[in-house]
């Protein structure tokens, strides 16, 4: 029989006895260990093993694939000599082929010789184009977590007579009970992910069925909680005061409530408060008469004249001068207010939306911002997450973003690799949305095939595996080498003299000097330097 399901579980030679670890064996297995240690995330560590695996074992392709138990899909998580795309054509049902049945059962599989194996089904296609020379063996294991199955170690190795794959399932079997946890929490964190999904699925379902804005993107939770907010506010006139950090996406927010209101056919209008000089400022707002000041030549309309009847969004609120503060909260009162120079009192039907980054507690507290206006403006607050706090939703945007800009640069950029889907995920997006965007529209002008790749971003977002610039060192090789610069910098700023170099760092001058003989400080040369 080709494929040998109950493959021994330990190396025997044919007499039964049990053959130790080679030197070889023995060196993969501490690499694996120390990758491991290094970090317990799969994502991280997977690529670094199956590399070193192919340096000692000299596979010609290696996989990790982990079982979803919900759907009892089997999916690579990761690959060694093989493409993105015949990654993504790595599927299985639980007990199908070779990897399917190892999983299936948690047995180790062997495969002499895969042209001549009709359970092979090659799902990957990669054997097709590889073109190798000779007998090519399969070996697949099951990684094991307690009494539990949740995934499954391959290679593909070249095979002659002095290849023992009994012995290469006894080392596969053990490396894989050392990522047996890491793909445990790797398959837990994915089957939660997935629920999340359906969850916010179904809420955002729900939602649509009542409201569906056209330009907010996101399903997490959330975001599903503010999409119910504005649902609630935009039938009605009240004034809303929208919070959030900068690039999060409040004037979106504005234009919904807009838009899905009574006012939806009357005009929005934007101000932005803090990009307006103080002298400036309460002319945009009201308008102006003619002479009212040099170079008012004309009569001029305000935004609250060019915004009757629809919505007047006040961008940076919290910038608005305390002088401009009292006139606004008149209009919010009284629905009046008169041109600049002007005696005319002119009524006008706002609805005022405002929004700010800022602390406007904080500023009524600093006497910066009226108390009253405060009060006048929050009666419906609503609060934008920022993206960190909505990770779920960066693989929709980014998806949004890669079509929106691939049409305007007419680029057929069709999907983002799994390295930078990980990337864009794991990063904390202080510019919120308006850095997602900036980053993808850069990426899709960077992509030349077709596929927006980890290399395609920018450096805040590498990682050191992205980047091919892995850590090297051990934590006290690395501290010791900042210590000794630091060292050095402060003796040479004091031209050699310890006790004034010890004064500069915060030391005495007995640790001074026990560290500049330990770090062989050449004091001489230093004072001839300076």
């Amino acid at each position: 029989m080709s494929v040998d399901s109950s493959a021994p579980s330990k190396m025997t030679d044919t007499v039964g006895k049990t053959h130790p670890p080679g030197r070889e064996d023995l060196d993969l297995l501490l690499e694996v260990s120390e990758e491991l240690t290094r970090t317990a995330a799969l994502n991280e560590v997977t690529g670094p093993v199956l590399q070193r695996m192919a340096a000692r074992m000299g596979m010609l392709r290696g996989t990790i694939t982990i079982l979803n138990r919900a759907t009892g899909a089997i999916v690579i998580e990761d690959a060694f000599g093989l493409s993105p795309h015949e990654m993504e054509r790595g599927r299985y049902a639980l007990g199908e082929g070779i990897t399917g049945k190892v999983i299936a059962t948690g047995e180790p599989a062997i495969v002499p010789d895969v042209v001549d194996e009709p359970l092979f089904l090659d799902r990957t296609r990669a054997r097709r184009r590889a073109g190798e020379s000779g007998r090519v063996s399969f070996i697949c294991v099951p990684i094991i977590n307690g009494k539990e199955v949740v995934g499954a170690l391959s290679v593909d190795r070249l095979s002659h007579d002095e290849v023992s794959l009994d012995e290469d399932v006894r080392l596969l079997t053990i490396i894989a009970s050392m990522l047996a946890q890491a793909v445990r929490m790797r398959q837990a964190a994915r089957e939660q992910y997935e629920s999340l999904e359906r969850e916010n699925a179904r809420l955002h379902s729900e939602l649509a069925q009542r409201f569906r804005p056209t330009n907010i993107i996101g399903n997490s939770a959330a975001m599903a909680r503010l999409l119910a907010e504005i649902a609630q506010v935009a039938g009605s006139p009240t004034t809303a005061l929208i919070r959030g950090e900068s690039g999060v996406g409040k004037e979106l927010v504005a234009q919904c409530i807009h838009y899905n209101s009574p006012r939806a056919d009357k005009p929005f209008v934007r101000v932005n408060c803090g990009a307006l000089p103080d002298g400036v400022v309460e002319s945009e707002l009201f308008g102006h008469e003619r002479g009212a000041f040099t170079g008012a030549v004309a009569r001029r309309k305000g935004r609250f004249e060019l915004a009757n009847g629809g919505t007047l969004f006040l961008d940076e609120i919290g910038d608005l001068p305390l002088t401009t503060q009292v006139k606004l909260l008149r209009v919010l009162q009284e629905k009046e207010f008169e041109r600049l120079g002007g005696n005319e009192v002119l009524h006008v039907d706002v609805r005022i939306i405002a929004a700010t980054h800022r602390d406007l507690e904080q500023l009524v507290q600093q006497g910066q911002f009226r108390e009253d206006l405060f009060y006048r403006l929050n009666v419906f607050p609503l609060y934008v997450p920022p993206l960190r706090d909505r990770r779920t939703d960066v693989l929709q945007l980014a998806d949004h973003f890669v079509e929106r800009f691939a049409r305007a640069a007419n680029k057929p950029v069709r999907r983002i690799s799994t390295p930078a889907i990980d990337m864009l995920v794991a990063y904390h997006w202080p510019g919120n949305v308006r850095e997602l965007q900036n980053v993808i529209e850069r990426a899709v002008l960077l992509s030349t095939d077709g596929v927006i790749h980890g290399h395609h971003l920018p450096p805040t977002l590498q990682t050191a595996e992205a980047s091919h610039t892995p850590m090297r060192g051990k934590l006290r090789t690395t501290l010791d080498s900042v210590e000794r610069e630091l060292i050095v910098e402060a003796l040479k700023s004091a031209r050699g003299n310890m006790a004034e170099a010890a004064r500069k760092l915060g030391i005495s001058e007995r640790m001074m000097g026990l560290r500049v003989e330990r770090f062989r400080v050449d004091l001489e040369k230093l004072r001839r330097a300076s």
